[in-house]
């Protein structure tokens, strides 16, 4: 089997095994039900970060692929991360607002790239 793809299945089974875990708590009265929401919602940007620090590990034929993919690598790890800090620490409808602004800019950040670099590339 695929290496990424049993990264991608343990991801996967870590996420749903602690929202599990977080909702068992939150019954028994261990966490408060915004705590469970946090850790289980800060994973997924962990998972982000994760998937974007496996990006430029992989092969990629032609430089500007290569390019590319390091700098959609570079943007999911910085906006994986923030997601998850303001997860972790700042009030919910920030958390929300700003980590979905930090994912939807890192999306930009990485179009926006690929865009400049097929311009340059028709240009050339």
């Amino acid at each position: 089997m695929n290496r990424d793809l049993i990264g991608s299945f343990a991801w996967a089974g870590a996420i749903v095994a602690i929202a599990l875990a977080g909702a068992l708590a939150r019954r028994l009265g261990y966490v408060d039900g915004d705590t469970a929401t946090r850790v289980v919602v800060g994973l997924n940007g962990l998972m982000i970060a994760w998937m974007g620090n496996r990006m430029p590990k992989t092969f990629v034929p032609g430089a500007c692929a290569r390019q590319a993919r390091r700098v959609a690598a570079w943007s999911l790890v910085v906006s994986g991360l923030i997601y998850a800090a303001l997860w972790a620490f700042a009030p919910i409808p920030v958390a929300v607002a700003g980590g979905c602004g930090a994912v939807l800019g890192g999306i930009a950040v990485t179009v926006g790239y690929c865009l400049s670099l097929r311009s340059g590339a028709k240009s050339a």
